[in-house]
């Protein structure tokens, strides 16, 4: 029987940089991965990095333009740099680790108790493991809803399977309108696919400032985009090279046809077949692995990283999650979920959509005296310059301190200002830094001088 300290179950980005910590400390560590083909985790092999790769490509292709066969050629082309790009990745996340003095084991993991787990490999053997810590870093995967003919049919697909599909339909139709979903919408209009994207409730980004919804709603009907709310899916049903969706909506029964149906419904933690229970480790009720501020399961020995923990899942979260844990075990700035600070994050349309911190709504609930800056895309000089005037900025201040409470950007590159905003957030900074900061010209960043100089 193998011998480690650590083990950590999953390559994932907070796996990955626990267990080259660890192994940096000259621990004995093992990280086990059910696939060669996951190596260095979600992110870079079917989500994050592919799909944000494909996007750009999309924006190329928009603006190219050209005939739906030529956009297929060029799509097909996309798709086979990507899987170049993410097998470039593997294979550098695997040679990092290796290099690491860390072990790297490539089967299923699952828990006999909590010091010991059975690792089933694909060539029919298996072993078992024992180790001090352990430490799960499993993920998450597509939730599929139980609607008839969707697990058969031929033309289903999720956001993973649907990025390694070469050929472009000619319509896709998205069941569901979160974030995901709305990313593909984004991607596959510029591409040139006719998109209709099915969501349950009848409020568009239900969670997000209502303001900022309407103009991401706006711009992608405006767009092409054919979103149809409280749509209620009955079936998928193959025909000879496409499927029908039945679904009601609010005017009736309807069948729409699509080559292509992507299931969006969320992620769910991939904790399916650890047996966690076998090692004293409890589930939440929404099927993540229970966890304190300090990512400690309910077994003393065993920790829980990123998506599996059933928070958000964000790449970066996992990363972070990395850092509270490594605290406890290596040592240094006690960190938890509790004092990482401000969570931004971006939805990757075009143009991108971030946010971080509260909604206007949210900040009058929690009972702040607030002032609301807002300023649209068209104003700011580099938008002009890039033609990407669409969208607006909004930032929500507690007007009794001058601290800034959240902001909501749409428009070009908010995913990279947004960052500035969590650092100014992080650390109480008045928004009068922004307002009479000194920034590069021409860029987005300077937005912010204008931004928060509508306070004045």
């Amino acid at each position: 029987m193998k011998k480690y300290t650590h083990v950590i179950i999953g390559f994932g980005k907070g796996g990955k940089t626990l267990a080259a910590a660890l192994a940096a400390k000259g621990e004995s560590v093992a990280l086990i991965e059910k696939s060669a083909d996951m190596y260095g985790g979600t992110c870079i092999n079917v989500a994050c990095i592919p799909s944000k790769y494909l996007e750009g490509k999309a924006r190329f292709s928009m603006a190219r333009g050209g005939s739906f066969f030529d956009k297929s050629i060029f799509y097909k082309e996309a798709v086979e740099e990507k899987r170049k790009l993410t097998a470039a990745l593997r294979q550098k996340n695997y040679d990092k680790l290796i290099g690491s003095s860390a072990d790297v084991l490539t089967g299923m993991a699952s828990f006999i108790d909590a010091n010991h787990i059975n690792v089933s490999y694909s060539d029919g053997t298996s072993e078992q493991i024992e180790a001090e810590k352990f430490y799960i870093n499993t993920g998450a995967r597509p939730f599929i809803p139980d609607i008839p003919g969707l697990v058969e049919s031929r033309f289903v697909y999720t956001s993973e399977s649907l990025m390694d599909e070469e050929k472009l339909p000619r319509h896709l139709v998205i069941l569901g309108g979160g974030y995901i979903g709305l990313e593909f919408a984004s991607y596959y209009i510029n591409f040139g696919a006719e998109v209709t994207v099915l969501q349950r409730g009848n409020g568009f980004l239900p969670r997000e400032d209502e303001e900022a919804a309407k103009y991401v709603y706006d711009s992608l009907v405006e767009r092409g985009v054919k979103i149809v709310g409280e749509a209620e899916i009955e079936k998928v049903e193959d025909l000879e090279d496409r499927a029908e969706v039945a679904y009601r909506s609010p005017e009736g029964r309807h069948v729409v046809i699509a080559d292509a149906v992507l299931v969006a419904a969320g992620r769910r933690p991939n904790v399916e077949g650890l047996n966690v229970e076998a090692a004293g480790v409890e589930l939440d009720r929404r099927g993540g692995i229970k966890a304190d501020a300090y990512l400690r399961t309910t077994a003393p020995n065993i920790w829980v990283m990123g998506d599996a923990a059933g928070g958000q899942q964000f790449t970066y979260i996992s990363l972070d999650d990395s850092r509270i844990v490594k605290s406890q075990v290596i040592g240094g700035a006690e960190r938890s979920t509790e004092n990482r600070g401000a969570v931004p994050y971006s939805i990757f349309l075009d143009p991108p959509f971030s946010r971080v911190g509260l909604t206007e709504k949210e900040a009058k609930d929690k009972g702040y005296h607030i002032k609301v800056a807002k300023l649209q895309a068209q104003a700011v000089p580099k938008a002009q310059v890039l033609e990407k005037t669409t969208g607006f900025m909004k930032a929500v201040v507690d007007a009794d301190t001058g601290r800034i409470l959240g902001a909501h950007l749409f428009c070009a590159e908010s995913h990279e200002i947004i960052n500035i905003i969590k650092l100014a957030i992080d650390a109480d900074l008045p928004y009068n830094v922004f307002q009479d900061g000194i920034f590069t010209h021409p860029t987005m960043c300077e937005a912010l001088n204008d931004l928060f100089g509508t306070l004045r």
